[in-house]
């Protein structure tokens, strides 16, 4: 209504607005904008004194507009808002200054159209089309000569393709109604084309011919399966015969159309004969009906110093691990799930695993095993962690595992067979065959560029992964945007434990008015954990990086998903875990004369190269897009752009009107993830398929475990209820804004009945371009449940908005379980709308806890280092390894450890609370790590690489694995020297937790924890070492740690424990048990963590 009036912007930024304003330089410029808090209400800037100032602009119930200025100042009502933008040019209106220069708005390019459903066309093959001859050219008289050019041209070429390929294998009359056809009837064609008929009638008439013994195929088998449908319907369908009338009352329907119908049909009876045959036998749903076949793996164990070969059966659905001497022994050794405590992966060797076990004396043994390979170890792992969760007796899971997966079609039909897409098999870090098998709770299907109907599709992929795990997935949601689409399904045993259902899409395409880009997204609770996932298509085009990044703020501010109660934050702060897929579209950013050599490294592997040139990885390491969101390590070769039917050529070039354009080989389409701080979630696959090759994009797959909850329940006396509040004290913010405003904190969590405001801060000056703001005294938020157990799942989202109009300048959030040994102060990065807006620093404190934690399924793997492995004898009762750490509850991640990263909040400090104590330093790794600061992979212990998976498409590349170029690793701290924001606050004493890095499959170790005596072990070019242990020697524990596990210590006498804790999250060891000082760590303990410095996402001029 306002688009011409040159100084409303629209729904631009609050930080866009203050940029431009920055920009203007002069007091009394201004400019309105929609208002980012109230629906149809508007924000006046005024710029004074290098100081941006609010105002709002409120409509009341007859739609008048009034501007909230300064008290004492009369209301005046406006019917336009041109009006009232005039009457405020005049001085002593109520605001800091007059408006006198207003800001316009900046023009952005013009968007070239892309086309919008038609397939992209392959670049035509090495053939120039003849010279056109005179004759031709002498006949365009009186007509368009374009158009008599074009009909010798689209002839002579094709025929000349004819040519060139041998068809002397076909019947002799089909021989001769092709080459007839383009030597002169595709002509005729396209004559009447221009005429307007588009029928393309000799076309028609050419596969008639050729396809005259099919149609009467069609027309013998057609009556066979409707009968056989006929059967199968239960009851017999109204409609049973109208396929057949639709099929043979039209002659002038096409074979394809028919044969279209028939393969639907033939797919209709196998999926009908399938569920009968499936109901019949009790097959029909359920995790316990879905079968998983027991699995056997071939192991090397230490037995005397002496390599031994050895078998491991396992049996999920019966609960058991058989030990066998030889594949076909006998199975009277076994374990049963409930004697099987604890999988320790090894860091150094990736193949290497230990089984803790409960003997039969009620004593732990460790037993060790080396695998084939590193997928056989994780195959492994994964049937037993499907096993524990299958027999753990309990009625509600705490881990579920998720399939996100990402296709654009190429608006090309999908293959019979996608199976191998499901299963995670192609390139990259794929499953092993072993767990192929095990389903997935929750399958994400997003899909670009697709041509099918919204049935059709559920359709084709229910029976896929009905094929592969013989479950009826139920559909949860799906959403669609003209061709991009979100599909959710699942188990359905866990049917009724979704709930809050929400769908909504965002259109980008041109104006953001079309939508064949965009985004649609789905929502919902698992029991008690938010999730959120989003399908986007971004624009196209190597030079389009800003346009794209622009796509995906606009998808964030506008995407409407999950609890409406949280609408100050976006999609980023609003669920446990958003999980970001789709065509992303961004480009390896390398000049189109570097196509060939691009192709080459391809063949090569060597990806690392190419990635440090992806713009998606460096938009991201600039905090310009994706802030804070987490990707698992690229190792599968780019998906786009690929002959179609092939998958051992790209095809970079692409002809257009304006000349020849290049798509060089990327990785567009991506699957990202952002959960809230000290979470558990694993990625276990994330790679592309090989066989799935109808599009010019392979399908990508990406794999999770995922920790959820469910209602609690508590263990304690239900009658003296647990009493307690949440006590948040000490807040100081250094906010990136130059508006001139006072400010509040607003808290925001499932565990409260309602949100919290606090006090006013005090404004505080600080360094250009922002503001410090403290707020004094305590803020209490009381929760529905105050058992201390149940508090640590729970998240408190903040936001910190300005007085005069109600906007967020910042949001961000607290994991609860950061603060459960004792008062905790934390330090949370705050954005806004994907920007990097601040930092907020306080204090948490929330009630004690007098129990034990309960354990967790996921707790069942651990990620550590091999305590001597094959120096003792096999059978002999060993220690448990010095450093099983829980990645649980660790600040860091590996790629088969469980992400507990800190998120947002990036140095907790606790107070000492026991006398003796381990001080140790905390370096949490960047969540958004460089491509280029990447390190290499760890050596083992053999001396050897870890494994690299081969490239199928170019064949075994073990001879250049040994070569590749290391890169510097990243950094061991993050970059955040100590600011002034606790200038003039009283410091508990600080106690950093003591954690290692750890590490799994090809992660390497923090470099801020080494060990010089295993340093040999490392080449000289790598400059990480393996982490020193952070658990103590034995298993053995403190008086304030309860065992690890129990039994591994027989006859030593258990001390006592007046206060039981979780071990899994304790951070503090006793003296006693202490590890050496490490290099360059302080001896006599209170070593401080350093606070993080403010890194400006959106610099202020």
């Amino acid at each position: 209504m306002f688009s011409h009036q040159p100084w409303y912007h629209g729904n631009i930024t609050r930080s866009t607005a203050e940029d431009l304003l920055s920009k203007a330089g002069k007091d009394g410029s201004f400019l309105l904008r929609d208002s980012e808090s109230i629906q149809g209400a508007y924000a006046l800037c005024v710029l004074y004194q290098n100081c941006v100032y609010t105002y709002r602009i409120l409509p009341n119930e007859d739609k008048k507009l009034s501007v909230q200025a300064s008290e004492g100042v009369p209301i005046r009502f406006f019917s336009l808002l041109p009006d009232l933008v005039e009457a405020y040019y005049k001085e002593n209106m109520g605001l800091v200054t007059h408006l006198q220069y207003a800001v316009q708005k900046e023009e952005e390019p013009e968007e070239e159209p892309e086309p919008v459903s038609l397939p992209p066309q392959l670049p035509p093959r090495n053939i120039t089309c003849n010279e056109f001859k005179d004759s031709y050219s002498d006949s365009s008289r009186g007509t368009d000569r374009g158009t008599e050019l074009a009909r010798p041209s689209i002839s002579d070429t094709y025929f000349q393709r004819l040519q060139q390929i041998d068809i002397t294998n076909l019947p002799e009359d089909h021989q001769k109604s092709i080459q007839e056809y383009f030597r002169s009837s595709v002509c005729l064609d396209a004559e009447q084309v221009q005429n307007g008929n588009p029928t393309l009638p000799h076309f028609k008439k050419l596969t008639q011919s050729i396809c005259k013994n099919l149609n009467s195929e069609i027309a013998r088998t057609l009556p066979s399966l409707e009968a056989l449908q006929k059967v199968l319907d239960q009851p017999l369908s109204p409609g049973a015969g109208r396929l057949r009338s639709q099929l043979s009352g039209d002659a002038n329907q096409s074979v394809a159309f028919k044969l279209e119908q028939l393969t639907k049909l033939i797919y209709s009876v196998e999926d009908k004969t399938k569920n009968a045959v499936f109901e019949s036998v009790g097959y029909d749903a359920g995790h316990r009906k879905s079968l998983i076949p027991p699995v056997t793996f071939e192991v090397k164990c230490d037995s005397l110093g002496i390599s031994n070969k050895m078998y491991l059966k396992v049996d999920v659905e019966g609960g058991k691990v058989y030990f066998k001497k030889s594949k076909d022994g006998p199975e009277d050794k076994y374990f049963v799930h409930n004697k099987i405590l604890q999988l320790v992966k090894s860091q150094k060797m990736h193949n290497r695993l230990a089984l803790v076990v409960e003997t039969e004396k009620e004593k732990t043994q460790r037993k060790d095993f080396v695998f084939d390979d590193t997928k056989k170890r994780e195959g492994f792992c994964q049937l037993l962690q499907q096993m524990k969760n299958k027999h753990s007796g309990k009625p509600e899971p705490d881990m579920i595992t998720i399939f996100v997966g990402t296709w654009n079609m190429g608006n090309a039909n999908p293959p019979a067979n996608i199976t191998s897409w499901f299963q995670s098999k192609g390139q990259g870090k794929t499953h092993d065959d072993t767990a192929s098998q095990i389903p997935h709770d929750i399958y994400v299907i997003g899909t670009q560029e697709d041509p099918l109907g919204e049935k059709d599709w559920i359709e084709t992929v229910r029976g896929a992964l009905r094929d592969i795990t013989n479950i009826s997935f139920k559909q949860i949601a799906t959403q669609t945007l003209w061709s991009i689409r979100i599909l959710v399904l699942a188990k359905p045993e866990h049917e009724n434990r979704f709930s809050h259902v929400f769908s909504d899409s965002v259109k980008t395409g041109i104006a953001n008015a079309l939508g064949n880009k965009g985004a649609v997204g789905v929502s919902f609770m698992f029991n008690r954990t938010s999730f959120g996932f989003v399908n986007s298509h971004l624009t196209s085009g190597s030079e389009k990086k800003l346009r794209r990044n622009q796509n995906y703020v606009s998808i964030l501010r506008f995407l409407n998903l999950g609890d409406k109660k949280v609408n100050p934050f976006d999609i980023t702060h609003r669920f446990t875990h958003l999980f970001w897929l789709g065509d992303l579209n961004y480009r390896v950013d390398l000049p189109s004369q570097e196509a060939e050599n691009i192709v080459m490294k391809i063949k090569q592997q060597q990806y690392q190269e190419l990635l440090a040139r992806d713009q998606l990885n460096i938009e991201r390491e600039e905090e310009k897009v994706f802030l804070d969101y987490v990707e698992e390590e690229i190792t599968f070769a780019p998906t786009y752009r690929f002959e179609r039917d092939t998958r051992e050529r790209y095809a970079y070039t692409k002809a257009k009107a304006t000349g020849t354009k290049y798509n060089l080989p990327s990785w567009c389409d991506r699957v990202l993830r952002k959960s809230y701080p000290i979470v558990h979630v694993v990625c276990n696959s994330y790679g592309c398929t090989n066989d799935i090759m109808t599009s010019d994009h392979s399908p990508v797959f990406a794999t999770f475990d995922v920790g959820v909850t469910s209602q609690f329940v508590s263990k304690n006396d239900l009658s003296k209820d647990a009493q307690g509040a949440i006590k948040i004290m000490n807040c100081v913010a250094v906010l990136l804004t130059k508006s001139k405003t006072k400010f509040f904190i607003e808290y925001h969590s499932s565990c409260l009945e309602k949100f919290v405001k606090s006090p006013e801060g005090e404004n505080q000056e600080n360094t250009e371009g922002s503001i410090k703001v403290r707020f004094s005294g305590q803020v209490e938020l009381t929760p529905i449940i105050a058992d201390p157990e149940y508090l640590l799942d729970q998240h408190i989202l903040i936001c910190i908005k300005s007085t005069d109009c109600d906007e967020s300048y910042g949001e961000g959030c607290v994991a609860l379980r950061s603060a459960e040994n004792s008062y905790t102060e934390f330090t949370i990065k705050l954005t806004h709308h994907g920007e990097r807006t601040g930092l907020l620093t306080g204090g948490i404190q929330l009630p004690k806890s007098d129990g034990k934690q309960t354990e967790k399924l996921y707790d069942f793997i651990k990620v550590g280092d091999d305590p001597g492995a094959g120096k003792g004898k096999s059978g002999e009762n060993t220690k448990m390894s010095s450093d099983i750490s829980n990645p649980s509850y660790m600040g860091y991640k590996s790629n088969n450890q469980a992400d507990r990263s800190p998120g947002n909040i990036m140095s907790p400090r606790t107070v000492a609370s026991t006398k003796d104590m381990t001080h140790g330093s905390l370096s949490p790794k960047k969540s958004t790590p460089s491509p280029t600061t990447k390190t290499s992979t760890p050596i083992p212990e053999d001396g050897q690489p870890p494994e690299m998976f081969d490239n199928p498409l170019y064949g075994s590349m073990s001879s250049s694995r040994g070569s590749k170029d290391h890169l510097p690793p990243p950094d061991a701290h993050f970059s955040f020297p100590k600011t002034d924001l606790d200038a003039d606050r009283q410091h508990p004493v600080p106690t950093p937790r003591f954690r290692s890095f750890t590490c799994s499959e090809t992660k390497p170790p923090s470099a801020s924890a080494t060990n010089p005596v295993s340093s040999s072990l490392q080449p000289q070019n790598i400059t990480k070492k393996p982490v020193v242990p952070s658990r103590s020697e034995g298993g053995t524990t403190g008086p304030n740690r309860p065992p690890v596990p129990i039994k591994s210590r027989p006859g030593q006498p258990q001390e006592p424990q007046p206060k039981p804790r979780d071990y899994r999250d304790s951070s503090e060891l006793p003296s006693k048990l202490r590890q050496q000082t490490r290099q360059g760590q302080p001896k006599d303990g209170h070593h401080e963590t350093q606070q993080p410095q403010l890194k400006m996402g959106r610099p202020l001029k």
